[in-house]
């Protein structure tokens, strides 16, 4: 079993730098989408993070092949695949009928889905804290919502269909990252990232329209740039946050993404007046999402607490 070097205050800063980097995503992905397609701004992160971990395993002699794989880890490579892209692509569907806040409160479903799949598919157990955890998630979303809760349920809107789409885009991002955790006995993270960066350049090629990527102006040259960094970076600071501190805790880090895109969403539409508004959140708005990053943090650290409590227990 893989543990952490115990470089916590170096692994927590890794774990914040990816928490502000997904945090910010969204918010340039909204503007962007005004000019581009989902599809051509998902090739353009795709090939992008494909050339760059090429030139990385390359360099490593590192770069993995399919032939000689079982069946069994094939299907899986192939569920990763499917999984992520979909997740990339249905996202910003989603996120092209929402405010970049509200996508990414119903997106923290994804985790309390990896959960729930780990519970039905490897037989995990639920602890206390992640069943008040996961309650405290359902209750945070339907506060977040509260205005908008009844025109949702009641009304197939624009609204709706972008919901539907996230917590669509949550499952298939929980399946990935079912298969990943699988795929691991067989290849590294970045080797899995490298098929995956790879089929998704190779399967969206025929889908994307370049021409107005040719009359973006200065800033979304720099917003399309930010976004192919980001794939990079914010992955790579996430897999080198758990090499050095325990997952939960970076789990629990990654919580506060929410609440960074709203703060960022502000700061964007207090600096710029004629860029899109920030959202206006109600009471029970702010309430529900603070409920949404406690439920995930809580979920993320209960396999810690339990051991705290079960030492404790001993030492007493």
């Amino acid at each position: 079993m893989h543990q952490a070097s115990g470089r916590s205050f170096y692994g927590f800063i890794l774990a914040l730098i990816t928490a502000v980097l997904w945090g910010m995503l969204p918010i340039a992905l909204k503007h962007l989408l005004v000019d581009l397609s989902a599809n051509t701004i998902t090739w353009v992160r795709f090939l992008v993070a494909a050339l760059f971990v090429s030139a990385v395993l390359w360099h490593k002699n590192a770069l993995p092949a399919v032939r000689g794989l079982s069946k069994k880890a094939l299907t899986l490579l192939l569920i990763a695949i499917g999984g992520l892209l979909s997740n990339y692509i249905l996202y910003l569907m989603g996120l092209h009928l929402l405010t970049a806040e509200t996508a990414q409160v119903v997106i923290q479903l994804a985790p309390f889905l990896m959960m729930m799949g780990g519970i039905f598919i490897f037989r995990e157990q639920l602890l206390l804290w992640q069943k008040i955890g996961a309650t405290l998630l359902v209750i945070g979303l339907l506060l977040f919502f509260n205005e908008k809760l009844l025109v949702l349920l009641t009304q197939f809107n624009q609204d709706s269909l972008g919901v539907l789409l996230v917590i669509i885009a949550a499952v298939t991002w929980a399946c990935y990252a079912l298969a990943q955790k699988q795929l691991l006995m067989t290849f590294n993270s970045q080797q899995i990232m490298w098929f995956i960066y790879l089929a998704g350049a190779v399967c969206f090629l025929p889908l994307i329209d370049l021409t107005p990527v040719l009359q973006l102006s200065g800033l979304q040259w720099g917003l399309l740039a930010f976004c192919c960094l980001n794939t990079i970076i914010a992955y790579g600071a996430f897999a080198e946050a758990l090499e050095h501190w325990e997952a939960s805790k970076v789990s629990a880090v990654l919580a506060i993404t929410p609440l960074l895109t709203i703060l960022f969403a502000n700061i964007v539409s207090w600096l710029f007046p004629d860029a899109a508004p920030a959202q206006a959140l109600n009471f029970w708005s702010v309430a529900g999402a603070l409920l949404v990053v406690a439920g995930s943090a809580i979920t993320a650290l209960s396999p810690l607490l339990k051991h705290h409590l079960a030492g404790k227990r001993q030492a007493g």
